[in-house]
C-alpha cells in the first residue's frame, strides 16, 4: 500500500480538527440560564432581568403562595399566559418575540376563574441574536445538564456539522421512539411537555417528541423553536430548526406516522 503524501496527511488532520471545533463551537453556543443580581420586583412578583440578552428571564413569586398563579407576558399586542408555581422558584421563560418593550404582570385566582393583579414589571429587551431565545431551556422545552436527552445528544452529534446533526437527531427520534396514544387522550389541558419523562419511556405525544427534538438540538448550539398550533383542524406541536441561516420544517409525530398527512400547518405560538 502506499504512503499518502505529507501534505495530504496534513489536510486531513487539518479537516478533521475543524470539524472538532466546529462542532465545540456549536456546542457552546447553547445557553444554560442562570439567576443574576438584576431584579425587578412589584407586589408579589420577582423578575430576573440579568440575562434579557441570552433570549430568557427567571420570574417568581417573593413569598411560597397556595393560590393558582398566572404570568402574562405582553409586547406589541401579543399576549402569552404561562402558569408559574407557587413554591417561590424561579421559572425560565423565553424573550421569543424579538426586540423591544415586554410587560410581564402576575395574577392571582381569587375565586372561581376571577384573578386579580398582584404586580408588573416592564423590560426593554435587546437580544444578543435573532436565535438566542431558541439555543436554551425554558418552561415549555425544560431540561438540565443532567437530563438524558443532552447526553445523548452530545453522542449522537459529536464532530457532525450543524446539518449532519439535525439529521442524527431525526434519525434518532424516529427509529427509538413511538406515539403515546394513551396520553393523547386522557392528558389534561395545560400539561408541560416532558422531556425526562419522555425519554425514560421512548413514547410520548406530540408536544413531548417536539421538545425533546428542541432540547436535543439546542445543547449542540442549533436553534430550534417548538411550534403549537394546529395540523388542520387538530392540535399539535412541532419543530423549526435554523441551520445555516435557514429554517426547517420538521415534524417528529408525522415522521412516526401518528398523524394523518396534514395539508396545512398553522401556528398559534412558539416557545
Amino acid at each position: 500500500m502506499k504512503r499518502l503524501p505529507k501534505l495530504l496527511l496534513l489536510a486531513l488532520a487539518l479537516a478533521a480538527l475543524l470539524a472538532v471545533l466546529c462542532c465545540t463551537a456549536q456546542a457552546d453556543a447553547a445557553i444554560w440560564p442562570q439567576a443574576g443580581s438584576e431584579v425587578k420586583k412589584s407586589g408579589k412578583v420577582k423578575v430576573d432581568v440579568s440575562n434579557v440578552s441570552s433570549g430568557y428571564f427567571m420570574a417568581a413569586v417573593q413569598s411560597a403562595n397556595k393560590h393558582k398563579l398566572k404570568l402574562r407576558v405582553v409586547k406589541d399586542g401579543e399576549t402569552l399566559t404561562y402558569d408559574l408555581n407557587g413554591r417561590g422558584d424561579y421559572e425560565v421563560f423565553p424573550l421569543q418575540l424579538g426586540n423591544g418593550k415586554y410587560e410581564i404582570a402576575l395574577y392571582e385566582n381569587v375565586s372561581g376563574k376571577k384573578y386579580s393583579q398582584e404586580g408588573k414589571v416592564s423590560i426593554n429587551v435587546t437580544l444578543s441574536s435573532g436565535s438566542a431565545p431558541f439555543l436554551g431551556p425554558n418552561q415549555y422545552v425544560w431540561y438540565t445538564v443532567n437530563t438524558d436527552a443532552v447526553a445523548k445528544a452530545a453522542e449522537l452529534c459529536g464532530g457532525k456539522s450543524a446539518r449532519e446533526a439535525f439529521d442524527a437527531v431525526c434519525a434518532f427520534l424516529k427509529g427509538n421512539f413511538v406515539y403515546d396514544y394513551v396520553k393523547a387522550v386522557t392528558v389534561k389541558p395545560g400539561t408541560l411537555p416532558d422531556i425526562e419523562g419522555t425519554y425514560k419511556k421512548k413514547m410520548g405525544v406530540c408536544q413531548d417528541l417536539s421538545a425533546i427534538m428542541a432540547c436535543m438540538l439546542r445543547t449542540q448550539g442549533i436553534p430550534c423553536k417548538l411550534m403549537i398550533g394546529y395540523a388542520d383542524k387538530q392540535y399539535h406541536a412541532w419543530t423549526v430548526s435554523i441551520i445555516n441561516g435557514e429554517e426547517v420544517f420538521y415534524d417528529p409525530t408525522a415522521a412516526l406516522n401518528a398523524i394523518s398527512k396534514v395539508k396545512e400547518y398553522t401556528l398559534e405560538r412558539f416557545y
